[in-house]
C-alpha cells in the first residue's frame, strides 16, 4: 500500500473528525460483515490489517485454521453519512488474508478478482458492470405490509416512499456513488435505484454499499427494506439486471459497426458463453430457494436461455444500438437478483463469458418473438433450453460444472454447494401452508 494512500486516508479521518472505521468484507453468501476499531488504530490496520476469528463466518475456515486478516483497501474510505454528528464513523472495504499475507481463497472480493486478472490477462482492460437492483419497502421485517399501492413510474400519492427514494439516492451520493435513476417498480411498494455503470470491482464495493444504505435509511423512517428475489406471490419479483461490457484499450471491445447488430465476434462469443454456462451458474446468480419464484413464466423475469434485442422475456437483452453510442454497446443479462453474492456473480458472468471468447462459441440467432408465448413443444423443436426450475436443480448443474470449479476455486466451489444443499434439504422437508389448505380436506 502506498504511503501517500494511507496519509490521505488518516488526514481524512482527522479532517472528519471519525471516531470509529467499521471494516467490511463479506462471506460466502454475500452477507456484509464487520467489526468496528477506534481512529486511534487506524494507523495500524492500514499497516498490517487486522486479525479476527474467521471459524464462524459462513464458508470460511473451519476453527483449527480459524485466524484472519481484514486488509483495508484505502480507495474506499468514506464517512458513513448516517453515523451519528457527535462521533462520525467511517467505513473501509477489505481483503481478507490469512496470518502470512497471502490473499484468503474463501474472499468473494478475491475470487472477483481473479476473474479480473483472467479479462487483463485475454488483452481487456475493463470489465464494466450496470446493475439494476429492485426491492421492496414493507412496514418491517415480520410481514409483506406494503407502504403503497403504486405501479412503474408513479409519482402520486400512491408512491409513500417518495420521501425515502430522496434520502437514500441523497445518501449514495454522500458515498461517492452515482445513481443513474430512481423510481417505482412494477409491484406494489417495489423500487429500483440504478447505478451508473463501473469496473466490476469498484461496482461491487459500490453494491455491497448500496444496499446496505437501502436498508439503514428505511430503517429511520421506521421501515424495513428487503432485497429477497420474491416476497409477495401474486407480484414481480425483484431482480438484479447486469449491463455488461469488455473494453480493451480505450475502445468497446464489443461494438463492431459492420454487423448486423453492431456485436463484434467478441461480444457475440461472450453472450454465447454466458447462455452455455446460465444453468450451471445459476446457484450463483439465483442462490436461494426464493430466488427460482421469481423465476417462472409470466412476472417478467426471464426463464428461457436465448437472446434477443427487443425481447425482455429472453435471458440476454442487447439494447438497440444509437449512432454515435458506441462506446454504450453492451448486453443485459435478466436473470440475477440482487439477493446474490455480487462478488461471485461478477465474476461467474465474466468467466462464463470469457470461456465463450476463449473457445469461440458461435451465437445463434436472436430470438424476437415472446418465449412466453410458445408451447414446450417450439421450445424445444427450437432447441431454447430453460434456466433451473428449483435450487435443487441448480445444485445438480453447478456439480458437473468445469466453470463453476474454475471460477470459484475449490475451497469456496466445496463450501458454496455444501451450504446450498443443506438449504435445499431444510426446504424440501418443509410441510407448507399450501400444501395443508390443498390435501389435508381431500386426502
Amino acid at each position: 500500500m502506498e504511503t501517500a494512500d494511507k496519509q490521505g486516508v488518516l488526514q481524512q479521518a482527522q479532517d472528519n473528525n471519525v471516531q470509529f472505521i467499521r471494516l467490511w468484507f463479506t462471506d460466502v453468501l454475500g452477507t456484509l460483515k464487520s467489526f468496528a476499531i477506534t481512529v486511534e488504530e487506524l494507523e495500524d490496520a492500514l499497516n498490517g490489517g487486522m486479525g479476527f476469528d474467521g471459524s464462524s463466518i459462513t464458508g470460511f475456515n473451519a476453527i483449527e485454521e480459524s485466524d484472519m486478516i481484514a486488509m483495508p483497501d484505502p480507495s474506499t474510505f468514506k464517512v458513513i453519512p448516517w453515523s451519528p454528528q457527535e462521533a462520525p464513523t467511517a467505513r473501509m472495504i477489505c481483503d481478507v488474508r490469512t496470518p502470512d499475507g497471502d490473499p484468503y481463497v474463501g474472499d468473494p472480493r478475491h475470487v472477483l478478482r481473479r476473474a479480473v486478472e483472467r479479462a487483463n490477462e485475454m488483452g481487456f482492460d475493463n470489465f464494466y458492470c450496470g446493475p439494476e437492483l429492485e426491492f421492496f419497502y414493507f412496514r418491517d421485517s415480520t410481514s409483506i405490509t406494503p407502504l403503497d399501492y403504486g405501479s412503474y413510474f408513479d409519482l402520486t400519492t400512491l408512491d409513500a416512499a417518495t420521501a425515502l427514494r430522496r434520502d437514500t439516492v441523497q445518501a449514495l451520493q454522500a458515498l461517492g456513488i452515482r445513481v443513474e435513476y430512481s423510481h417505482h417498480e412494477v409491484g406494489i411498494s417495489q423500487h429500483e435505484i440504478d447505478l451508473r455503470f463501473d469496473d466490476a470491482l469498484t461496482m461491487a464495493d459500490k453494491v455491497m454499499t448500496y444496499k446496505t444504505t437501502v436498508k439503514e435509511i428505511a430503517t429511520q423512517h421506521g421501515v424495513y427494506a428487503t432485497f429477497m428475489p420474491k416476497p409477495i406471490m401474486t407480484e414481480n419479483g425483484s431482480g438484479m439486471h447486469t449491463h455488461q461490457s469488455l473494453f480493451s484499450n480505450g475502445s468497446n471491445a464489443f461494438f463492431d459497426a459492420d454487423n448486423e447488430y453492431f456485436l463484434s465476434d467478441t461480444a457475440r462469443s461472450f453472450i454465447a458463453g454466458q447462455l452455455r454456462h446460465a444453468r450451471e451458474i445459476s446457484i450463483i446468480f439465483a442462490q436461494y430457494v426464493n430466488s427460482y419464484k421469481r423465476l417462472v413464466p409470466g412476472y417478467e423475469a426471464p426463464v428461457y436461455i436465448a437472446w434477443s434485442r427487443r425481447n425482455r422475456s429472453a435471458l440476454v437483452r442487447v439494447p438497440l444500438y444509437h449512432p454515435g453510442q458506441e462506446q454504450a454497446t453492451r448486453i443485459e443479462l435478466r436473470c440475477p437478483d440482487p439477493a446474490a453474492n455480487i462478488y461471485l456473480c461478477f465474476a461467474a458472468l465474466l468467466h462464463a463469458g470469457l470461456e465463450g471468447i476463449e473457445k469461440g462459441y458461435e451465437l445463434s440467432e436472436p430470438m424476437e418473438r415472446n418465449l412466453y408465448n410458445l408451447s414446450a413443444e417450439e421450445r424445444e423443436k427450437m432447441g431454447i433450453q430453460s434456466l433451473p426450475a428449483d435450487l435443487g436443480e441448480a445444485i445438480k448443474e453447478a456439480e458437473n460444472s468445469e466453470l463453476l470449479y474454475k471460477t470459484l476455486g475449490e475451497h469456496t466451489y466445496t463450501r458454496l454447494l455444501q451450504l446450498k444443499r443443506e438449504e435445499f434439504e431444510e426446504y424440501r422437508v418443509q410441510v407448507t401452508p399450501y400444501e395443508i389448505q390443498k390435501y389435508l380436506p381431500v386426502l
